[in-house]
């Protein structure tokens, strides 16, 4: 575990209202608006989900800093997925009916990834149940290597300051905290893992399964909000390939999310046998922005 400044992770216990987020809350621009929204719909059961395998593996950890962190990680993951949860209320507002595709993403969390693995209790033993917990702390670490890049593109961000403020804050403080705790996860895998050697190619494997299931899955999302937006049904006919395209023609000319080829080069970076999320993202900035935005302040 490479070793760096700590500091304290605490839970920010933030608050939204959502009763004035328009539509399409990135003016003029129904694509991008609708790509961020999908985090709403796969948060709350992911997030939450992170948290309970967290919770279990906290008996294994030798590391006493370690796991400070670990517990810093789960009230702020607990926060967030209570506040995406929390914005729901917005899809019902402008008559967006996502429960469908909620239904699935609970499934994938408490069913597939749940204590049975992928959702066979035949497959449930007590011999393989500490492996399993592994496997699924190593898709949480592939994970948050994605969260941390988006925090870091979210910080250097201006373009959203046109966006309305109330949901571009809760994207905004919500990712800072991602850069905040960007090597949590990875650092909890590593010091379960032991070996060096079957840590690497481990991390690897994953990432390559927990990749294309993202795309998939916010693919599905951007596809399941659009059918319900008159004003963004073209969207609704996207596949995976389109949206990365239309992610990076929109990325580049707007930066209203981040570019396709951003994410990439994230990815590429994670086959290196050097490989940290401490380099991939700035830590003080994270907190610059979490010490001015609105929600965190009224928190505080």
């Amino acid at each position: 575990m490479i070793a760096f400044a700590h500091h304290q992770l605490k839970a920010r216990k933030v608050q939204f209202d959502f009763s004035g987020v328009p539509k399409h809350w990135i003016p003029n621009d129904a694509f991008s608006t609708h790509f961020l929204n999908v985090a709403h719909l796969v948060l709350p059961a992911g997030e939450f989900w992170f948290c309970r395998v967290y919770n279990k593996a906290l008996p294994y950890i030798k590391d006493e800093q370690l796991k400070q962190d670990v517990l810093g990680f789960i009230r702020q993951e607990a926060v967030h997925g209570r506040t995406h949860q929390h914005a729901l209320q917005y899809f019902k507002a402008h008559q967006i009916n996502v429960e469908a595709y909620n239904r699935r993403m609970h499934y994938l969390f408490e069913v597939l990834l749940g204590e049975a693995p992928a959702g066979i209790k035949a497959l449930q033993f007590k011999a393989t149940e500490k492996l399993w917990l592994l496997t699924r702390i190593g898709v949480v670490a592939a994970i948050e290597h994605f969260t941390g890049v988006a925090g870091q593109w979210s910080l250097d961000n201006t373009s959203l300051d046109a966006a309305d403020p109330v949901m571009a804050d809760l994207f905004r403080w919500h990712l800072a905290e991602e850069v905040e705790h960007r090597s949590v996860a990875f650092d909890l895998f590593a010091h379960l893992f032991e070996n060096e050697f079957g840590f690497y190619l481990s991390r690897q494997a994953l990432m390559a399964i927990v990749l294309p299931i993202l795309v998939k899955v916010w693919a599905d999302g951007l596809r399941a909000i659009c059918r319900e937006d008159a004003d963004a049904k073209q969207y609704a006919r996207y596949n995976a390939l389109q949206m990365l395209w239309a992610m990076e023609k929109t990325g580049r000319k707007t930066d209203h999310v981040p570019r396709f080829s951003y994410l990439l080069k994230a990815s590429l970076r994670w086959l290196l046998p050097s490989f940290h999320p401490v380099h991939e993202g700035n830590t003080q900035q994270a907190l610059d922005y979490l010490n001015r935005s609105p929600a965190a302040l009224t928190a505080a």
